[in-house]
Formats: structure tokens, sequence, C-alpha cells
């Protein structure tokens, strides 16, 4: 199973703090460094310094990092025009050498977009729907020709399609519980598709949805990556574990019932469920960011026993 660092700055974190974890999620071998795309902290961190951009994050963790996969989980369909997107994320994908991974979401969280005066419309998943079929369109559109759209929300016309991003097709992720627009659209347009902070049982059920849409479509379900994003809280020993889940204000009961949490071994247990459900990468949601012995200790006794 693939091991990928996920993090979430909007509950306060520098860029320079986010460098320093993905030169770590780099050097200690793990498979990519992921980032949410947030501008308003949540619950009762603080905040500070303030948030950061996702893409502008990534734009400079492009040029800072050499061989880890970069990307959202997941970018609003809320913050940005689907053209603009397609230009941004086809730019880093060429700073980055052909490394970007777009995760694309509806948008949900309607405080912050109160407070940056962000519109939030009611048919986001509509919009959704028709973003993915500009952004892919314009990514697959030959150089030398147009691509027009005429949709309900959007309306390109004559558009030149450019720039192309490095890689032949970025991967585009969809996730989510919906039981049926979100496996649907997964089945249209992802690469994968990631099943977040969910129980084995619902993680299974939802796979099955989306193997099931993508047959439907004329796909092979396993044509897709299937993925699960879970809060991680390993320790060498039952003090260590306390201590980082009260760094993060969580209950170690509750870590290990919803997440990934406990020993190394107990930790290796459980990924191996989920990989028996048919998920064969995880996203692992680091919610302190200045504990980088976590990551060594998840690198040497967690990574290494998943060959």
């Amino acid at each position: 199973m693939d091991l990928r660092i996920f993090t979430e700055p909007q509950q306060g974190a520098s860029y320079d703090t986010l460098l320093t974890v993905a030169k770590a999620t780099e050097d200690l071998g793990f498979d990519a460094f992921f980032r949410s795309d947030h501008y308003l902290r949540m619950g009762d961190a603080d905040g500070l310094p303030g948030p950061t951009d996702a893409w502008i994050t990534l734009a400079g963790l492009a040029r800072e990092t050499k061989r880890i996969r970069l990307g959202t989980l997941m970018t609003a369909g809320t913050f940005r025009l689907p053209g603009v997107l397609a230009i941004q994320v086809a730019q880093v994908d060429q700073m980055s050498g052909g490394r970007i991974e777009l995760g694309l979401g509806a948008g949900w969280f309607e405080e912050e977009h109160k407070a940056y005066g962000i519109p939030f419309p009611k048919e986001k998943l509509a919009r959704l729907e028709e973003q993915l079929a500009i952004i892919t369109g314009l990514w697959g559109t030959e150089v030398g020709k147009e691509f027009t759209y005429e949709g309900s929300y959007y309306q390109l016309e004559k558009s030149p399609a450019l720039p192309k991003p490095a890689q032949r097709k970025v991967p585009v992720l969809i996730g989510g519980h919906g039981a049926t627009r979100t496996p649907r659209l997964a089945a249209q347009y992802a690469d994968e598709f990631n099943m977040p902070f969910a129980s084995l049982e619902d993680s299974e059920r939802q796979f099955g949805r989306v193997r099931a849409a993508a047959e439907a479509v004329g796909r092979k379900g396993d044509d897709l990556v299937y993925s699960n994003a879970l809060v991680v809280c390993v320790g060498k020993n039952d003090a260590e574990v306390a201590r980082r889940a009260a760094a993060i204000g969580r209950e170690v009961h509750e870590l290990k019932a919803n997440g990934l949490a406990g020993s190394p071994a107990e930790v290796v247990d459980k990924l191996g469920r989920y990989a028996a459900i048919g998920s064969s990468r995880a996203y692992l949601q680091m919610l302190d960011l200045d504990d980088l012995d976590h990551l060594e200790l998840i690198s040497a006794e967690v990574q290494s026993q998943l060959g």
C-alpha cells in the first residue's frame, strides 16, 4: 500500500512549515505530499499565521522537491473558475516535471466563503460536473485545436486550450460519501476514488458503488485506484500515543476507532484490513506538523512493513 502524507494547513501552518514537512516526506520515502484547500481554520485551532493558498503552495513545492507526487484533497470547486484552474494545474505540473495530481470537490465549508467574500452557490455538484468536463476537456484538446463548451454555468468559446500539463494525463481524484452522483462522476472522470475518514464497512460499500458505476459506463471497476484518507497517530508505546493524541486535541480510543492509531503493529494491521477491501493507497492526515519524529516513526516501522 502506498502511504501519502496529507496536511491541513488552514489549522495553522506557514509555507516554511509545509516545505519542511514536504522535504521530510520525500527524504523518508513516502509516495506523495498532499494538502487541503481551505481558507479558514476549523474547530479550536487558532489558524495562525493564517491560510496559505493550495496551488501557490504546490507551485513552490514543485520547485523544491524532486520525487514525490504533489496534490490536493480536495481543491474546492467554488474557489476558482474551471478554465483558470486548468491553467494553474497545468503550469504547476510543468514546474514539477509531471508530478501533480488534482483532487477536485464541490466545496462545502460555507463559513470560509463568507469570511473571504467567495460566492457559495446552491448548485455545487452540478457545477462540479461541468468543471470536470471543462478541465479534462481543455487538457485533452489536441494542440492547434480549439475547445468550446456550452453549459448551464460555464461557457467557453474557441479556447486554445493551453497550456498543457507535462504529464499526458494529470490524475484526477474524486471522493466522498454520496451514494449516486459521486460514484457516477468518479466513473466518468476520475483516475482515483478517495474515501475520506470512513470505516471499513462504509469504504467497502462505496468502493462497490464506484466499481458498479464504472462498469455501467464501459470501464473496468479496477481501472480506478481506490484510496482512504485517515487521521494518523502512532507511538512506540501507549504513553507516546497518548501524548500525540493530546497534542491534536483527540482521544486515543476515538482515534483508534476512526483512524490509524496505536502502535506501529496496530496501524499495519488496520491498513491491511483496508487493503483487503480494495484500498491500495492511504493518505495519512498529519495534524501536528511540527512533530517530524512522528513521520520518521511511521516511515521506519509502518511503511517498511507494507512492501
